[in-house]
């Protein structure tokens, strides 16, 4: 990877991507820490420090680069992005009228690229809205008045908003998807409370602790060492082309492949889990049960240092990946596209009998994938758990692991089709 971004840099073209791309990161790591009017930026970290272990707040904090906990003015991230994107996207399945965009080639793009950008707005303005009654809950703010409440939406309104923008330009003009990239650069930041949790447990000397916070190191490293190699990974089916005679040419005759990835869903079904099952945890936050009550010990069951929480976790993980699957690939239209180009599956008849065998070969690596993903987003949980009084809420959490090794493995993937393109020779030579 660091060979491909040194040959990457000697080429100009390329190496105007790289830069541009910095340089709106650089942008988004300084508007991360614009201090928005009328909020304790100081009260809200050390509420959320405090008080939000295992709910999305404490999810959306690494995302957001811990500028959620400090109330900048990127405080939304991207979430807002993200959640416009995939709601067009079940839409686009749902509404015959969306479908039929998506089916349009460029044009249909960029209508729901508008479209999503509108969305995106709207949901920002909701999210900046809870995202200020939950401030106003904790007494964080300096002004509890109508017009301290417009500032502060209209400045996390417009932070989401611009978020977008920056995210768009990176894929106009520079490397890589630019949602991936600042949620890349957002993880990262976040990395280093977590490196500092792992520095106090040593300085604070015993075996246990200095034998946790190694454990913890050397888990990390083996869990980036499986991600590589399971986001490498794929189920390659065997195609044959027919033979055909145009003219006086004949065409086909060739073998290919149909690549299936074994984590194609990549870290989606995570997130839709992780937002589930962090619920109740989240409502405790606004609404706390009188003890002894049913209410108090049921969010007492959902505690995230629970059993009952790690399998709920990992139940709806396994869900999510069957589902964002079959909103994700058809394979109907896969099998439709290999008969009319004249290709076939080896065995096979083409039709529905290739659809029913894509979707047979798609189910089992989705249970793979599954189960993978299962085990990354589950073992910080469990670690956690039974070194609950040495790691703390030490969180180098699987889902993140997963997008930074997965959008740096795309990155380098990209660069190297980058620079593949530019030196090829062509017919000529």
């Amino acid at each position: 990877m660091f060979k491909t971004l040194a040959n990457a840099w000697k080429i100009p073209d390329l190496k105007r991507k790289m830069v541009f791309t910095l340089v709106i990161v650089l942008l988004y790591r300084l508007g991360a820490c614009v201090p928005v009017p009328y909020v304790s930026s100081d009260a809200l970290n050390y509420m959320i420090t405090m008080n939000s272990t295992g709910s999305i707040f404490d999810y959306l904090n690494i995302l957001s680069g811990q500028a959620f906990s400090q109330a900048t003015l990127f405080a939304l991230s991207v979430s807002p992005y993200i959640t416009a994107q995939i709601v067009i996207q079940l839409l686009t399945i749902a509404i015959p009228a969306l479908e039929k965009l998506s089916k349009e080639g460029e044009e249909g793009r960029k209508k729901i690229n508008k479209i999503t950008r509108i969305v995106t707005v709207g949901l920002a303005l909701v999210t900046a809205y809870g995202y200020y009654s939950y401030m106003k809950s904790l007494g964080v703010l300096t002004d509890n008045g109508a017009f301290a409440m417009i500032v502060i939406m209209a400045c996390y309104c417009g932070g989401a908003s611009l978020i977008m923008w920056l995210a768009d330009k990176i894929n106009e003009r520079g490397i890589g998807n630019g949602i991936s990239i600042i949620l890349f650069v957002n993880i990262l930041s976040s990395g280093y409370a977590s490196a500092q949790t792992i520095i106090n447990q040593i300085q604070r000397g015993g075996f246990a602790n200095i034998f946790f916070a190694i454990l913890s190191v050397i888990i990390m490293v083996a869990v980036i060492t499986l991600v590589v190699f399971v986001t490498n990974s794929e189920r390659r089916i065997p195609v044959q082309y027919a033979k055909r005679v145009v003219g006086r040419k004949m065409y086909g005759g060739q073998s290919s492949n149909l690549p299936l990835k074994l984590n194609m869903s990549g870290v989606m079904p995570i997130i839709f889990a992780s937002s589930i099952v962090s619920l109740p945890q989240t409502i405790a936050m606004f609404v706390r049960p009188k003890s002894g009550s049913f209410w108090d010990k049921f969010l007492d069951i959902f505690a995230p240092d629970s059993v009952v929480y790690v399998v709920l976790f990992i139940a709806l993980i396994v869900a999510f990946s069957y589902f964002y699957i079959a909103i994700s690939f058809n394979n109907v239209e896969v099998a439709n596209n290999l008969k009319k180009n004249g290709g076939f599956i080896p065995g096979i008849r083409p039709g529905k009998p290739t659809a029913d065998y894509i979707k047979m070969v798609l189910n089992r690596i989705t249970l793979i994938g599954a189960i993978f993903l299962a085990f990354i987003a589950g073992l910080p949980l469990l670690v956690n758990i039974f070194a609950q009084g040495y790691l703390g809420a030490l969180a180098f959490g699987g889902s993140s692991l997963l997008i930074v090794v997965g959008v740096a493995l795309e990155t380098a993937r990209e660069l190297e089709s980058q620079m593949a393109m530019r030196h090829y020779k062509g017919f000529l030579e």
